[in-house]
């Protein structure tokens, strides 16, 4: 039986503060000299990347929707390994799931699967004797859930804190900290850059998040908290291992590993962390490739991923590392696995929005003013180095770019509402579609047996000729699609462009 001490943080809706909270109370912990681990529940990357920058090991996601239920438990006890304590993020409102599925995967679920006590970050500004009203509210919805005491943010004053104090003593809430108005500064990068601070080691970011730190550590009581977290019962089960389930499904020991270049920076990947300890455990050698900075790929590259976290603000800096571009063209040339997740998408197209990318797509992107945003259940629609025909995965879109056409002569994906979406050609898998990999790990082992492998021997393998970096539309031999403009045709909500600092 596994003991980690874990709180969930969360609140009545998104904008009271808790990614403040979260990330500031995982500092202070580290300050302090604990080992915490931070999840975020959902499939926001970026708040992941800045709970795992807060404490000091990689910040994980939590998606019941992208994972299943069964497994939050286990990977959570993989995330905190030897931890002293574990902080989870939650998303939206206490109750509140993107998909409308708030019995199975809202934060009071994932709260309830964790067997974790919650904390209520409650914006209080304008709140008086009313806040005990919201807390009982919350506390009485669900009685299975342990809602274990409240923070309070944007406190006017001594005697306002003392006010919101009394009231919820009388409901028998404990309060575990309260941040006056101008504690939490909106400090932390543009919502625009992503995870690209975190990855890239920006001082800006780390000087954000002590600074949030600072904030926690001078108005929350730590000691309390920790006290709460630790009277979290054990998980009765293992935790989740990115080991190969099967013997066969890992490398031969005496097979050469291949290498395999995993788009990042210097302090992480745009991938999920479980995808990189994946294809480790499957037999490869993952190194990192900067895609704005490095002009070559790794020695010994015989595929490449590019994680869904690659922020679509960034098509310029892509664009001008011409010589980057030009060693992927020629990878996917070769026939060598590459596979691109998200915005990596438009990376390999021929261009974006006028300016020149990587050519191996024969396809024409744009960012658009909306956000296209939901969960799919896709089928894949071509044999590939990741997927097999009539294989189902959950996964995440989250884009702002379309492509012309949609999806290659072999589309990636297909799912309800939506054509074909995404291209397979040669040993290229490339679609906006990210699915969680740790619920999916057969996923990495094909890919590292198609790293492995000669790449002429593969089914996939075809005479063909990659689009240079500015070579023009119709080459022959390059994967395109019917013609037309692409539309996002998917069932789910197109929801205004993010601007600035998450607020959850």
């Amino acid at each position: 039986m596994t003991v980690v001490p874990r709180l969930v943080l969360s609140a009545p809706s998104s904008g009271h503060g808790k990614n403040a909270v979260a990330i500031g109370l995982l500092a202070a912990f580290a300050e302090q000299g604990l080992d915490a681990a931070g999840f975020k529940i959902g499939p926001d990357q970026v708040d992941a990347a800045y709970l795992g920058l807060a404490c000091g090991r990689p910040g994980r996601s939590l998606d019941a929707r992208l994972v299943g239920s069964e497994r939050l438990a286990p990977l959570l006890l993989h995330g905190a390994a030897d931890a002293d304590l574990a902080v989870v993020q939650g998303s939206m409102g206490l109750y509140d799931s993107l998909s409308g599925r708030g019995d199975t995967e809202s934060t009071a679920a994932v709260a309830t699967a964790l067997r974790s006590p919650v904390v209520l970050v409650v914006d209080v500004a304008a709140m008086g004797q009313s806040v005990a009203a919201l807390v009982h509210g919350f506390r009485a919805y669900d009685e299975q859930l342990w809602i274990g005491g409240v923070i309070l943010n944007r406190v006017a004053s001594s005697r306002h804190e003392a006010l919101l104090r009394e009231a919820l003593d009388d409901i028998g809430v404990p309060v575990y900290g309260a941040l006056r108005r101008q504690d939490l500064p909106p400090v932390l990068p543009s919502r625009r850059h992503a995870v690209v601070p975190v990855v890239t080691g920006a001082g800006e970011a780390t000087r954000a998040v002590r600074r949030l730190g600072e904030a926690v550590a001078a108005t929350v009581d730590l000691e309390r908290l920790l006290g709460l977290a630790r009277s979290a019962p054990a998980l009765g089960m293992p935790a989740w291992s990115p080991q190969p389930a099967a013997a066969g499904d890992a490398a031969a020991p005496d097979r050469p590993r291949p290498v395999i270049a995993v788009a990042g920076g210097p302090a992480g990947t745009f991938s999920h962390v479980e995808t990189v300890e994946l294809l480790r455990a499957a037999g490869a050698d993952v190194v990192t490739v900067n895609p704005f900075t490095d002009e070559a790929l790794p020695a010994g590259t015989r595929a490449l991923v590019v994680g869904g976290a690659l922020p679509e603000s960034y098509v310029e800096q892509l664009s001008a590392n011409r010589r980057l571009c030009i060693a992927v063209a020629e990878l996917a040339r070769t026939g060598r696995p590459v596979v691109a997740e998200g915005a990596g998408l438009l990376w390999l197209a021929r261009e974006v929005d006028g300016l020149p990318m990587c050519g191996v797509l024969d396809a024409i992107g744009s960012l658009r003013d909306g956000l296209v945003v939901g969960y799919r259940e896709a089928t894949a629609q071509s044999d590939s180095v990741i997927a097999v025909r009539g294989e189902v995965v959950v996964g995440h879109k989250e884009h702002q770019g379309v492509l012309s056409p949609r999806g290659g002569q072999r589309p990636a994906w297909s799912w309800a509402g939506g054509a074909p979406e995404g291209f397979v050609w040669r040993g290229v898998h490339a679609s906006q579609l990210v699915p969680h990999w740790a619920a999916y790990p057969h996923l990495a082992t094909r890919l590292v047996a198609a790293a492995a492998a000669d790449p002429d021997a593969a089914p996939n393998a075809a005479p063909a000729v990659v689009l240079g970096p500015s070579a023009g539309s119709g080459s022959p031999g390059a994967p395109s699609g019917s013609d037309g403009p692409a539309s996002e045709t998917d069932a789910g909500p197109v929801v205004s462009r993010l601007s600035g600092p998450t607020v959850e």
